[in-house]
């Protein structure tokens, strides 16, 4: 079921109705305590839940209200009935020429749910690879993975906790290598305390520099202990602690050894580039990690290509191979055989190992197994989507789910050098695989011109924004603009009673509306089209706790999957933490490269 409504211009103010329109699941019993244990598995929603198996509709003659060009709401004379204890007495609230919200009132209550979702057809169209428009028939759904009650799988975190606890242990066995060789009572001028200064630096931050390269291996179990999203954050967070121990450790070399030789600190500096082995490679390490520094300022981050942003942050890698040499040729604490040599290397061994495994061996066996290829591009109704629909062999077997994103590389002119993550935008099954794009760039202008036929290589799946994370029977989904991909695929593999909240500007940017439509019916969902620019009251009003609750009042007893720009991410975050929706329930997938 859903929640249309036809207009004649932009909807920027019909979501004032919301407001005096009850909860259409509120004959449901909900546990009073936010943490009380969820009913028991594998039951599905009975009489004994007030479901009586019927979707609430409006009777034939009910009509939604249109919004005039004026902005005034206009009253509809018509009635509708719901099967519910109480009735839409046909007349919807007034909204004033000034645009502003009507108050509440006790005679306006909420109308059914409108089945006008029909079934899409799926044109076969295998002469061309472009069609007008998105034709994508989602399978005739059976019972939903994860019904009404079915305790949800557990998010791992033992796994989690055991990385915190080798983490922190690995770190602390690096530090014990510079106090066992520092000999008591050797630390006592200042340039002592400088040289010492530096060569504590300097293990931490070799240390996370191995940490920063592992984050990013791509190793299927730390991307399912950790997550994609926290990995990036994890990874963001410890170059900038790792910045900051490179250039500690530096200077305070520097410095020390500027003093200890009796010169300045220019002249100490060349003296170490020019008469300490493997200097030259160190130098050069420490400027692509400054520069690697600036480029992830988000302001410098927003403004750039992603392909010259990540080439240039493929370069990180040669920090690696230079500060190998440095750290064994001059680093007292591993230049002599021992326990402390052989554990580095050992730290060095294990890393390039995940790395190989998980950039290269992984993605080759993947490829060779399934050998995908373009099968056709669509044009969806949206300006600026396409469609690209890929086919290849035992797709059942890719473990993937609805919500996780693959990188994408295209192996055809112009496309072959670089790789871009997608999220699916339809649950993967046994016949495709569907990825929907927003045109914005030289990249995805080129997308648009592929051929069937055109091979695939694509590294994944990725990501946890996946239905076995909730830890709720309920959920509600927030999409933004391009983020109804991820939110679309989830949509076929959540519970019923699913609500959908999908914000966009005007009604020609939505996306999979069909889709959502026919989805919503067959799911037992709801789906709320919110539309209007970012200053218009009634979207202003819904992404507030206010707004939030009176759309879903149950929002606490919910999962929330967010997906969509930063700012409304950011928005819908701290309207979910104002209702004291745990931060377990909420799950982000915002865009970042």
């Amino acid at each position: 079921m859903k929640r249309d409504v036809e207009t004649r211009e932009p909807l920027t103010n019909w979501v004032s109705t919301l407001r005096d329109a009850p909860d259409p699941f509120a004959d449901f019993d909900e546990p009073a305590d936010l943490d009380e244990p969820e009913p028991r598995a594998n039951r599905a929603p009975g009489p004994r839940d007030g479901w009586t198996g019927e979707q609430p509709r409006l009777a034939p003659t009910g009509e939604q209200p249109l919004l005039g060009r004026t902005g005034e709401q206009f009253r509809s004379g018509r009635t509708g009935e719901m099967p519910r204890r109480s009735s839409w007495t046909g007349e919807q609230p007034r909204v004033d020429r000034t645009g502003e919200i009507p108050r509440r009132t006790r005679t306006a209550e909420r109308p059914g749910f409108t089945r006008t979702g029909e079934h899409p057809s799926l044109a076969r169209t295998g002469e061309h690879p472009r069609v007008a428009e998105s034709q994508y028939q989602p399978a005739q759904p059976g019972p939903a993975q994860h019904r009404e009650g079915e305790a949800p799988e557990p998010y791992d975190k033992g796994g989690r906790l055991f990385f915190h606890i080798v983490f922190w242990c690995a770190l602390a066995a690096s530090v014990e290598l510079w106090w066992l060789n520092t000999a008591p009572g050797s630390v006592r001028s200042t340039t002592d305390i400088l040289l010492a200064g530096g060569r504590l630096t300097g293990m931490v931050g070799g240390f996370l520099m191995l940490a920063q390269v592992l984050l990013m291996s791509r190793v299927w179990w730390l991307e399912r202990w950790i997550g994609a999203h926290s990995l990036l954050i994890w990874h963001r967070e410890l170059g900038g602690a790792l910045l900051f121990m490179i250039l500690a450790h530096v200077g305070l070399i520097t410095v020390g050894y500027s003093q200890l030789g009796q010169q300045s600190v220019v002249e100490g500096t060349w003296s170490l580039i020019t008469e300490y082995e493997d200097m030259i490679g160190a130098t050069v390490a420490t400027g692509i990690l400054v520069a690697t520094g600036l480029l992830a300022i988000r302001a410098v981050r927003r403004v750039m290509p992603y392909e010259l942003w990540y080439y240039l942050h493929l370069t990180t890698y040669l920090i690696l191979l230079l500060s190998y040499g440095h750290q064994f040729a001059t680093g007292q604490e591993l230049v002599k055989a021992g326990f402390g040599r052989y554990y580095w290397i050992g730290l060095y061994l294990f890393v390039v190992a995940c790395l190989v495994w998980g950039r290269v061996i992984t993605p080759l066996m993947l490829n060779a197994r399934h050998r995908l290829r373009v099968e056709r591009v669509v044009d969806e109704a949206a300006p600026g989507m396409i469609s690209i629909y890929v086919s290849g062999r035992r797709l059942e077997d890719l473990n993937a789910r609805a919500g996780q994103y693959f990188r994408w590389r295209f192996l055809t002119a112009g496309c072959w050098w670089q790789a871009h993550p997608f999220s699916l935008s339809a649950a993967p099954n046994e016949h495709f695989l569907r990825l929907t794009i927003k045109v914005v760039g030289d990249h995805t202008e080129q997308l648009q011109h592929l051929r069937p036929g055109v091979r695939v290589f694509i590294e994944g799946p990725s990501g946890v924004f996946t239905a076995d994370r909730r830890i709720r029977p309920r959920a509600l989904l927030i999409a933004g603009g391009s983020g109804i991909a991820p939110i679309r695929a989830l949509l076929e593999d959540l519970p019923p009673m699913t609500v959908v909240i999908y914000r966009a500007r005007n009604e020609e940017e939505l996306v999979f509306r069909r889709e959502l439509d026919w989805l919503a019916r067959e799911r037992e969902a709801q789906v709320w089209y919110v539309l209007g620019s970012r200053d218009d009251p009634a979207p202003q009003h819904l992404f507030t706790a206010k707004g939030m609750r009176e759309l879903v009042p149950d929002v606490r007893r919910r999962d929330v999957f967010l997906c969509g720009p930063q700012g409304l991410v950011d928005t819908s975050v701290r309207a979910l933490r104002r209702l004291r929706v745990p931060r377990r329930q909420i799950h982000l997938d915002p865009f970042e490269f």
